[in-house]
């Protein structure tokens, strides 16, 4: 799995950064208009739903629509991808950010149910669909963008970089929710407060828009295209005949990319509370650290790929995440005496998200890459993503309450296993090619 040569050796320009500023920026910006919504669920349940139900069912239907959103990602990644092969990288590159602009505006400024009735929550639903198609394009089409735009010893950082930008989006809807809720009371919330988030967001969507215009379309994508390299009929016809190997591998790479960043940065904060007894603040304060960490960790996992290969990097990284996953869990069962340092530690090594997206770009050729890496990726993400959340409150009654720190390290093995499989087969290409 070695990147073809498709640009010439060199160090990073200021165009490069240029390249990589922006698409970090625009990403995080789209990623917080897509999980700014998880964070104001009770407001939500509130006023998209009859006064009369049940709070519970209210929380679960808004975590249904929140679901939808999880759900549509394969949809836009299928469609995106496709023109992204046949007709550019750049132009659905600022469709993405712009179909996750709208729709976040347009929440903000939603009638709620005692002013339209059932047709509130249908809305809200519609809109969370187009949000889930935008960000299913967004994060693959990013990676490829970033990555034909580097030259290719840069590429691990580069998509490192990209990833670090979207769990900046995530710490920011955090910290954004944090505020409107401190400085308003419940009912200046439930009256007008929730609104903001989502108006913010759609606005400075609508600049990352703006911004990306001054994008150009990737030097990979140019040549293929003067060189008439393009595919024609549909690119996901080729990766099936073609790549169904490497489409196995990503879509397992992103199985442990989705129980790090569920298990450990999205699911952890709950846990502590309802498991381990952790205050509320403590909690809270644990994952920002832990979020912020993270984007740490996947800039110094990209470096470190791109020093000594995407699969020996991954398989240390790997090895990092069991070990600190286990010693937060253990610490937590301890009694939690270190918890906000051994969170901090875990966050740092769920940075091994950073080197998944160079994997995966590596593993299918430019003509179809947007296509391989979007599909596998999209379809891993719904699959595992909408799974693990159940299957963790499941595990922690059966297996007690080290159960997520089990399954992270199920699926850190799952990793150590990808990356000794790569390393192996690129040994043997080596002997049977020595030149």
């Amino acid at each position: 799995m070695n990147l073809p040569n498709e640009s010439p050796a060199r160090p990073l320009n200021r165009g490069d950064a240029r390249t990589l500023v922006l698409s970090a920026l625009g990403g995080a910006l789209e990623f917080y208009d897509f999980v700014v919504f998880v964070f104001f669920a009770i407001p939500l349940g509130h006023l998209f739903f009859p006064a009369t139900t049940a709070p519970w069912v209210a929380q679960l239907q808004v975590f249904g629509i929140f679901a939808a959103g999880y759900l549509a990602r394969p949809i836009g990644g299928i469609v995106m991808a496709h023109y992204g092969d046949t007709l550019g990288r750049k132009k659905m590159f600022l469709l993405s950010v712009f179909l996750m602009a709208l729709p976040t505006l347009c929440i903000g400024l939603l009638p709620v149910y005692a002013q339209v009735g059932a047709l509130a929550p249908l809305l809200l639903l519609l809109l969370r669909v187009v949000q889930g198609i935008a960000v299913g394009g967004e994060v693959p089409g990013a990676w490829v963008f970033v990555a034909e735009h580097v030259p290719p010893q840069r590429i691990g950082f580069a998509c490192a970089s990209l990833t670090s930008g979207l769990t900046i989006g995530i710490l920011i809807g955090s910290l954004v929710a944090a505020a409107i809720n401190r400085s308003m009371s419940p009912e200046q919330v439930l009256d007008y407060g929730w609104r903001l988030p989502f108006l913010i967001g759609g606005v400075f969507g609508f600049c990352a828009v703006w911004l990306r215009r001054w994008l150009r379309e990737t030097p990979v994508f140019e040549a293929m295209h003067a060189r008439k390299e393009l595919t024609r009929g549909l690119p996901l016809r080729v990766v099936f005949a073609e790549h169904l190997p490497s489409v196995l591998l990503s879509m397992l790479v992103t199985w442990m990319l989705t129980a790090a960043i569920v298990v450990v940065i999205l699911m952890t904060p709950t846990l502590v509370q309802s498991v381990f007894h952790v205050a509320p603040e403590r909690a809270f304060l644990g994952n920002s650290v832990a979020s912020f960490a993270l984007a740490v960790g996947c800039l110094f996992y990209g470096w470190l790929a791109d020093r000594i290969g995407y699969a020996q990097a991954l398989l240390w990284a790997a090895l990092g995440l069991l070990l600190a996953t286990y010693a937060l869990y253990l610490d937590l069962q301890a009694g939690a005496a270190h918890f906000v340092a051994l969170y901090a530690l875990a966050g740092f090594s769920t940075g091994v998200t950073g080197i998944v997206p160079s994997l995966m770009v590596v593993a299918f050729p430019p003509a179809v890459r947007f296509s391989g890496l979007s599909f596998s990726y999209n379809v891993a993400y719904a699959l595992f993503g909408g799974l693990t959340p159940p299957l963790i409150g499941l595990l922690v009654q059966h297996m007690g309450v080290l159960a997520p720190a089990h399954y992270v390290a199920l699926t850190a093995c799952i990793g150590i296993g990808v990356a000794v499989f790569v390393m192996t087969t690129q040994r043997r290409k080596l002997a049977l090619n020595p030149a």
